[in-house]
């Protein structure tokens, strides 16, 4: 009995998490970016500052009318929304905050979570090409390209702090974290940074939803509730990456804190590495397909190779 009470009290609060952080992202996005482009932002909803403008489109969403094309693969385009936010709920469940703050603590559990933030991405993928839309499959296209560029970077950087460790288990590599590990693995962070950014088509990689070129992309058909729910998916895709990217590199839990206190420094660094994701929307224009393209053969996956060849040499050479 108190392990199933102990399994349901993890689960609920996975689930408040994933429905609370996103929010919390996003709200923050309007914030730092009024403040970035010297503009108000939100204000009146909520009264104060405007803390409940997400709340307030969210009831607007639910509102409005949920069109389906007439053209449209309906089964494949009702799918897609819940395709592309589900990931990122099961994702969580294996992330660890502290010694023991986890829904679920597999010992594969990088693999685990590197495989089903990959399912995200094909929900953007069935969005696209069942809409019936030119733009829509466009966009569609080029998220199957940008994933097939920059997935094989993104597990290849991940793949070095495994090696490092000696193990996939999540709260196995923050246990072996360093802080000289800052060094070591600086170039395969920038990498999977990089790259996690355009697996979740966040600017500058938001090619594949690009307004002024093909209108809104995978999501030109959508609307109401469902494309609300393509929304919050890129929140809790950025909940994700940031928090993967805290236990990955920036040592998770370790911290000035005690390890009993750990979960509150693993927040602050998913913070602020959120907060790096708002502020490279800001300050970088949008790529073009084909410098979108180079980036990532030319670019980040011979760093990562490179990364994962002098990991694989201080494994051997140093232990």
């Amino acid at each position: 009995m108190a392990e199933l009470a102990d399994a349901v009290l993890r689960v609920v609060l996975v689930i408040a998490a994933f429905l609370l952080l996103p929010l919390l992202v996003g709200q923050t996005e309007h914030k730092v970016m009024a403040h970035m482009q010297s503009r108000v932002g939100p204000m009146y909803a909520g009264a104060f500052h405007g803390w409940a403008q997400l709340v307030a489109d969210g009831v607007k969403f639910v509102q409005k009318e949920d069109v389906l094309p007439a053209d449209a693969d309906r089964s494949v385009f009702r799918l897609a929304p819940a395709v592309a936010l589900l990931p990122y709920l099961v994702a969580l469940l294996a992330i660890p905050l502290g010694p023991g703050v986890v829904g679920q603590d597999f010992d594969i559990g990088l693999f685990f979570v590197l495989a089903v933030m990959g399912v995200g991405v094909i929900g953007t993928l069935m969005g696209g090409w069942s809409s019936a839309n030119k733009f829509s499959l466009l966009g569609g296209i080029r998220v199957a390209a940008q994933l097939m560029a920059y997935e094989l970077p993104f597990v290849l950087a991940a793949a070095s702090v495994a090696m490092a460790a000696g193990t996939l288990s999540l709260s196995g590599i923050v246990e072996a974290w360093s802080p000289w590990w800052l060094l070591w693995q600086l170039p395969g962070a920038v990498v999977f940074f990089v790259a996690g950014l355009a697996e979740l088509q966040r600017p500058p990689f938001d090619m594949p939803v690009a307004d002024a070129e093909i209108v809104f992309g995978p999501f030109t058909e959508y609307g109401g509730l469902r494309f609300a729910l393509f929304i919050l998916a890129e929140y809790a895709g950025i909940v994700v990456l940031s928090a993967l990217t805290a236990v990955l590199f920036l040592g998770g839990w370790h911290g000035p804190f005690p390890d009993t206190l750990g979960w509150l420094w693993t927040l602050l660094k998913t913070g602020v590495v959120a907060f790096v994701v708002i502020w490279v929307r800001v300050a970088y224009p949008r790529l073009r397909e084909d410098q979108l393209q180079r980036l990532a053969w030319q670019g980040l996956v011979p760093v990562a190779l490179l990364q994962l060849v002098v990991t694989a040499a201080g494994v051997v050479i140093v232990g």
